[in-house]
């Protein structure tokens, strides 16, 4: 077995072994473990106890974080001349439509959010094969396809997000940096955790919210209490 160097060994102290802690204290723990010497991001995984495979029981939505995310989003508004200025003025790093479809058949995606309006997902659907094992494909669900791109826009650079639940059953997602403030993080993780129990599926039975966990950029997990998220005002 190798052995821990001085800061593995600090951190795994600072972590108490079968522990489950509370949102609040982890959002403090969370900076406190991290040793990466860039501003790491901060993740949240929720287990959750749904099928996915089962259409009523899939969780999917958008939230919006209080705090943003702490990345600067590259987004593509696919749309049609006539709002292409108002689409600019709100943000998106690029705007056009055919010359920019054109360049994702050839394989061009960097980006990180696509938004388009509903009257040219006629032209978008071949991209489907490009854009979709990126989890680019605009979505009504998602809020990426709609009449009011310059919203849109403003949206998902203010620190809109959307997620939905994997095949395991388990929802990640980045809520944050690691030079966020405590309360900062805290914020962002109870309105993603609290999001997510407001879509609890119908069809769902049994626990819903297995387990959570928080964790930074190449840190250890840290296990949190699922009650503790609704005790926080």
């Amino acid at each position: 077995m190798s052995k821990l160097t001085k800061n593995q060994k600090s951190v795994a102290d600072k972590i108490e072994a079968g522990k489950a802690y509370t949102l609040k204290e982890a959002s403090s723990l969370v900076k406190e473990i991290t040793t990466t010497k860039f501003d790491a991001s901060v993740d949240v995984d929720v287990r959750l106890g749904v099928d996915p495979r089962k259409a009523n029981q899939m969780v999917r939505g958008v939230v919006s974080l209080p705090h943003g995310t702490g990345k600067v989003v590259r987004v593509l508004c696919l749309c049609t001349p006539d709002v292409e200025a108002a689409a600019k003025e709100a943000g998106a790093d690029y705007v056009g439509l055919d010359e920019y479809i054109e360049k994702i058949k050839g394989g061009w995606t960097d980006v990180d959010v696509i938004i388009t309006m509903p009257a040219i997902m006629g032209k978008i659907g071949a991209l489907g094969r490009v854009l979709g094992p990126r989890g680019l494909m605009p979505n009504p669900k998602s809020g990426t396809v709609t009449m009011d791109v310059a919203k849109a826009i403003r949206e998902v650079k203010q620190g809109k997000i959307d997620f939905k639940v994997d095949k395991s059953g388990i929802v990640h997602t980045s809520i944050g940096k690691v030079s966020f403030t405590p309360e900062q993080i805290l914020g962002n993780a109870k309105e993603f955790i609290s999001t997510i129990i407001k879509l609890k599926p119908a069809a769902a039975k049994g626990t819903y919210i297995k387990s959570i966990y928080l964790s930074s950029t190449m840190s250890k997990g840290i296990k949190i209490d699922p009650k503790s998220v609704d005790e926080i005002n």
